[in-house]
C-alpha cells in the first residue's frame, strides 16, 4: 500500500508585531563572532589595518561537514555589505568571554577597528584575532538574500581552535559565558 501524500497547506500569516518575535528569538543563546574581510578601496598612505573590515555578528552557524561549510547574515542596511559580498573570502573570528571589548568595539562601526587589535594574517591576508577561541578562514562560496539580510555560506579552507577558554555568549540582550551543568 502506497502512503497518501500529505496535503497542501499554504503559509499562514504571521499572527505576531516584530518586537514580540524578536523577543522569542532573544532567548535563543548564540555564541559571539567578529567577521573580517578586505576593504579595497582604502587610500594609499593608510596604515595597514585600514585596508580591513570586521563587524560583529551574532548569526553564525555550521552547514556541512563534507564539504566544511558554515553561514552567517548580514543585514542590508549594513555599510560593509558590498565589501562582504564582492570579497573572495572572510574570516570567523569565535570570541573568547574575555573578548567583550573586542565584541563592542566591532559593533559600534567607528574608527579604525585595528588598530589597537592584536591579529596575525592568515593564508588569505585577513585578519584571525589573537585570543579568539576558534576561526575560520572562509571562501565566500554563495549569498542568499532573504528577508531584510543576505545569508553568506563560506567554504572553510583553514581554522584552528584554542585548546581552553569560554564563550562570548549573548542571549536576551546580555553578554554571558557557559558554565557546565553538574
Amino acid at each position: 500500500m502506497r502512503p497518501t501524500p500529505p496535503p497542501t497547506i499554504q503559509p499562514l500569516t504571521p499572527d505576531f508585531e516584530a518586537p514580540h518575535f524578536r523577543q522569542a528569538l532573544s532567548r535563543f543563546a548564540t555564541g559571539v563572532t567578529v567577521i573580517t574581510t578586505f576593504a579595497p578601496d582604502a587610500q594609499k598612505g593608510d596604515t595597514a589595518s585600514s585596508s580591513f573590515v570586521g563587524i560583529t555578528a551574532s548569526s553564525f552557524n555550521s552547514v556541512s561537514l563534507t564539504p566544511p561549510l558554515v553561514l552567517w547574515s548580514l543585514g542590508h542596511r549594513a555599510s560593509s555589505l558590498p565589501l562582504f559580498h564582492a570579497g573572495t573570502h572572510y574570516v570567523v573570528n569565535v570570541l573568547a568571554a574575555d573578548q567583550l571589548d573586542l565584541c563592542q568595539r566591532f559593533a559600534s562601526g567607528q574608527g579604525d577597528r585595528f588598530a589597537q587589535t592584536d591579529h596575525t594574517l592568515g593564508q588569505a591576508g585577513l585578519p584571525i584575532l589573537r585570543g579568539a577561541l576558534a576561526w575560520f578562514e572562509c571562501h565566500n562560496r554563495s549569498r542568499y538574500e532573504e528577508g531584510d539580510h543576505v545569508i553568506f555560506v563560506g567554504e572553510v579552507e583553514r581554522c584552528g581552535f584554542a585548546d581552553e577558554g569560554q564563550p562570548l555568549v549573548f542571549q536576551q540582550g546580555q553578554f554571558s559565558t557557559t558554565q557546565k551543568l553538574p
